[in-house]
Order: C-alpha cells, then sequence, then structure tokens
C-alpha cells in the first residue's frame, strides 16, 4: 500500500512538473543537451557510485573542479552544467540525478534565473517544483540548498538574491528532507561589500580563496557532522 501510495503521488508531482515545463515556451532546453550527454557517455564507462553525494546546479558547481580534495574520502561527484536556470536540472532530473539516486543532493542555481529577469518569487517557485520532484522521486535523499552569496558582477542583483535565500529557508524549515546552507556572506568584507580578490576575472566567479571559503561552510553537511542536519534516512 505504502509503494502505491508513493507511486501515485510521484505521479502527481510528474503532472505538475511536465505542466510546468509546457508554461516555460521561451526556454530552450536543448542547449544544455551537449552537456548532459557528455556525462551520460562518461557515466558508461566511469559512473559515479550509487548512493554518493552528488553537487548539481548552475556554474558555480560546475567550476568546483576540487570537489574531491575539499571532501575527502566522501564519494561526491560533480553534474554541474554553467549557465543554467533551477528549472534546467528540473528538466535533466531523470538523466543527471534519479540514474544515480543519491543519498544527497547539493543544489545551487537561481543566479542566472534572477539575472534573466525572473522575480525572486519565480525562481523559489522553480526550486519548489525541483524539490518536490527529486522527494517524489527518491524520498530517501536529502537536499542540501546551498544558498547565494553576493558577487561585485552581479552587485545590482544582491537585494533579490538575498529574498530569494530568504523563501527557500524559509520553506525548508520543516521539512525534515531539506537543509539550507547559509553562505550569502562568505564574500563580504567588514563593510558588508563583495570581496573582489574572491573572484576570478569575471568577478562572478570564484577563485580558488572563494572556493575553499564556500567548502568550509558545506563540508559539516558533506560529512554529516552539522548539528542542524536533516535526520533520518540514510544522509549520514
Amino acid at each position: 500500500m505504502k509503494f502505491i501510495l508513493r507511486l501515485l503521488l510521484a505521479m502527481l508531482f510528474v503532472a505538475a512538473w511536465c505542466k510546468s515545463q509546457g508554461a516555460e515556451t521561451n526556454h530552450n532546453f536543448a542547449v544544455w543537451e551537449r552537456e548532459i550527454a557528455a556525462y551520460e557517455r562518461m557515466d558508461l564507462t566511469n559512473p559515479p557510485p550509487k548512493g554518493g553525494i552528488e553537487f548539481v546546479g548552475s556554474s558555480g558547481i560546475r567550476l568546483w573542479k576540487t570537489l574531491a580534495g575539499d571532501f575527502a574520502g566522501q564519494p561526491v561527484f560533480n553534474r554541474g552544467f554553467g549557465g543554467s536556470e533551477v528549472v534546467d536540472s528540473t528538466h535533466y532530473a531523470d538523466r543527471i540525478i534519479f540514474p544515480y539516486a543519491p543519498r544527497k543532493i547539493f543544489f545551487r542555481a537561481g543566479g542566472n534565473d534572477l539575472a534573466a529577469g525572473k522575480t525572486p518569487e519565480e525562481v523559489f517557485a522553480d526550486f519548489r517544483e525541483f524539490a518536490a520532484l527529486i522527494h517524489a522521486q527518491l524520498p530517501a535523499t536529502k537536499i542540501f540548498y546551498i544558498s547565494w552569496n553576493a558577487t561585485p558582477a552581479r552587485w545590482n542583483q544582491h537585494a533579490a538574491e538575498k529574498a530569494l535565500n530568504t523563501m527557500v529557508a524559509d520553506f525548508i524549515r520543516d521539512k525534515p528532507y531539506l537543509k539550507y546552507i547559509e553562505a550569502y556572506d562568505i564574500a563580504l568584507d567588514a563593510e558588508g561589500q563583495p570581496r573582489p580578490e574572491l573572484f576570478v576575472g569575471d568577478k562572478l566567479h570564484f577563485n580558488a580563496a572563494g572556493y575553499q571559503l564556500l567548502a568550509g561552510r558545506v563540508r559539516p553537511f558533506v560529512n554529516g557532522t552539522a548539528t542542524n542536519e536533516p535526520s533520518g534516512g540514510t544522509a549520514k
């Protein structure tokens, strides 16, 4: 009976997701097909372990080249694709998330969405659909949302990023399969301004020093040592 109820719930979420995808009439999902297909080819000869720890999202994830060293001893793997929006990760979940059945997903996307003109409310709605689809298909998986941090290049949208972070944090608070990781302040100086020395030349993406700070925030959740990490399941 539990299996049937879970299956029905999954079908309802998938139907809602498909409906939302139809609303994205101007969104070109095909632009990422080449990168997604490359991951699939890689999986044929060197697949990540089932039940591993997946990092997925936009360029902040894709460019995180030091995952293995930052989280030594943990089965981490990267499926980020740069320039993507939240809906892209939802769209391609059946190809770059579900086959791996990760026990933990660390997700970071939304900045490109805001830069493209979406409101924080719209991006938040997209995240809720992403989380609902993942939870319906992988109910034992824990989803960790890595919040947005301020950047010099997109300082003009930092208020929208903070608003999105707040919406996600409030939504996550009472859901044991979700966790919010605060990272907004990691790149700010004492005056509350972004520190350019933590970014590469585009002033948008972290350099090695920036990723070191980000890894420090994320590491307790990867290792399962965070005191307020979601409980239950097999996330440890």
